[in-house]
């Protein structure tokens, strides 16, 4: 795609000049008659024809629910990207069709124009494509691609919600005890200190914690965060205690089960979408093993896999694995048995989305409490730690 400088007329004579990206100058041309202009002269300035690295997933899912839906329409492939270049909102939206539109043109099929936009369309969705095409069934599989994306954005979504929540609370938390200790308790413990007699241990332990705080609040303040970066640049050097990390994810009380669940969920989608377009079970196992990031999660699929290759059923290689739970086995095993492993799939999807909710719902519930729970010690202790010496003080004056 290029970037042209065109001069155009008007149907009153107007002359008026400016830039428009466009394939060639005919498409140019094509472009400004829509705007009732008249092409009279066009160069171009540079070449835009790069193929689009990136697109927000809620782009790419209604780039593909406009193409699916136009394709039930009967609608052309390459009127339907001419249309949605047209129309774009965006310029990365505008030029991938662009870009598409010039290679299917040029006489490549849907899938491999996909293809050489490996940035934008993960080689599931390329692969996915290819297979409706071989089938005759592109539009099926295309809004079977689209509620897939969906469903992974809201599961994405819900993840985010998962970790931000608790993220947030530690950081209040941690906000309220650094005003406590750095502004509050030495104000008090000064008086406490004037008052004289003998101090307790546990004000003798506020006073260390509060003038550690004072003292080297520039050090404890950002040590969480240089944990958190050094624990990630090691677990990217080091594969054994990035298992390790994965593993540890996973035993979170609470946050590792819904985690675990979210990422069970998407394997058991990924591998219904593939069941259900037609690609074999391997190939889709391969496929669920790419789109998971744990580490320990991807070598039990990839374990699976190989058990299933060597003549196992789906069941028996997952069950081998004790990492899904007997539910997910006992409704795949019906779903083989009764010849309707895709619908087993998708009620094993519907089932783990449920749940996942209901799982979100009460931990977020058990936060509040505990975060007023973890609060009440701090300041009950802060209170003891004062009031002790306070207390002491006065019962000496009253017996002298």
């Amino acid at each position: 795609m290029a970037l042209y400088r065109y001069r155009a007329t008007d149907a009153a004579g107007h002359i008026s000049k400016g830039e428009m990206d466009a394939l060639n100058e005919f498409d140019l041309e094509s472009q400004l008659k829509k705007n009732d202009l008249e092409l009279i002269h066009s160069s171009p300035l540079k070449d835009k024809h790069h193929a689009v690295h990136r697109l927000a997933r809620r782009d790419l899912i209604n780039f593909l629910f406009q193409l699916e839906m136009l394709f039930r329409a009967g609608v052309p492939i390459l009127a339907i990207l001419g249309d949605l270049r047209d129309t774009a909102e965006t310029p990365k939206v505008k030029n991938l069709c662009a870009n598409l539109y010039e290679k299917i043109d040029s006489g490549s099929t849907i899938s491999e124009s996909f293809a050489a936009n490996p940035g934008i369309f993960p080689e599931l969705v390329t692969n996915l494509i290819r297979a409706g095409e071989g089938t005759g069934q592109l539009p099926y599989v295309l809004q079977e691609i689209v509620n897939s994306l969906k469903w992974q954005d809201e599961l994405a979504s819900k993840t985010k919600q998962l970790l931000m929540y608790p993220a947030f609370v530690t950081l209040v938390v941690g906000s309220v005890v650094v005003f406590l200790m750095t502004y509050l308790v030495p104000q008090i413990i000064g008086f406490v200190a004037n008052m004289g007699g003998t101090i307790p241990l546990q004000t003798k332990l506020l006073i260390w914690v509060s003038d550690a705080f004072v003292n080297y609040w520039w050090l404890i303040i950002p040590a969480p965060f240089v944990l958190a970066f050094l624990l990630i640049l090691l677990s990217k050097v080091n594969p054994r205690f990035k298992r390790m990390m994965h593993a540890a994810l996973l035993r979170i009380p609470y946050i590792g089960i819904i985690i675990k669940k979210i990422i069970l969920a998407r394997v058991s989608d990924t591998l219904g979408l593939t069941y259900r377009t037609g690609i074999p079970v391997l190939d889709g196992l391969s496929y669920c093993s790419s789109v998971t990031s744990n580490i320990v999660v991807k070598e039990a699929i990839n374990q699976a896999r190989a058990d299933i290759a060597n003549g196992a059923s789906i069941s028996q290689g997952f069950a081998a694995q004790r990492l899904f739970p007997s539910l997910v086995i006992r409704m795949i095993k019906v779903g083989e048995e009764t010849g309707d492993l895709a619908g087993s799939l998708k009620n094993i999807s519907y089932f783990y989305n449920r749940d996942i909710n209901d799982s979100i719902t009460r931990v977020q519930a058990l936060i509040e409490p505990t975060l007023t729970i973890v609060l009440g010690l701090i300041l009950g202790w802060i209170m003891m730690a004062v009031l002790g010496p306070i207390y002491d003080t006065i019962s000496k004056l009253k017996l002298s």
